[in-house]
């Protein structure tokens, strides 16, 4: 069976955060879980997209929705474990593209994970997909465009 590989151009991270592993994050074999991970993933895009000034959803209807995700894990992280956030863009087209993250954990520069999350802007009053604003693709000036 084939495995996932993600990686990403160093150039295209535009945006970093730390993130505590909390004790509730832990699973039954002691290390950080599945679901918390994702959850962090999540928070991470939030502070970017805040940090950027892109708002999530605003008054119009048009925001940000999550079309995928795509994880690998690398090494384990434990209970109050700092992790660093690395966010970047890439693979931008006419409605949205892919963000990218990578996790390490900064004391010991060991890489714990990799995902990649695919966006499109989404008008949720009227529920379609709509075309990325100019003002978003400004903000990335080194993203490459895929057709």
């Amino acid at each position: 069976m084939a495995r996932l590989q993600l990686n990403f151009p160093e150039d295209q991270y535009y945006y970093s955060t730390q993130l505590t592993v909390r004790v509730t994050d832990i699973n039954a074999a002691n290390h950080l879980s599945n679901e918390a991970m994702i959850a962090m993933i999540s928070e991470a895009r939030a502070r970017f997209l805040f940090e950027f000034g892109v708002a999530e959803t605003e008054r119009d209807g048009n925001g940000i929705i999550v079309t995928d995700l795509a994880s690998t894990y690398r090494a384990e992280a434990y209970g109050r474990d700092q992790l660093l956030f690395e966010v970047g863009v890439m693979d931008f087209n006419k409605y949205g593209g892919d963000l990218t993250f990578r996790v390490t954990r900064p004391r010991d520069r060991k890489l714990i994970a990799m995902a990649k999350s695919g966006f499109v802007f989404y008008n949720y009053k009227i529920g379609q997909v709509c075309t990325m604003p100019e003002d978003f693709r400004t903000k990335f000036d080194r993203v490459n465009w895929i057709d």
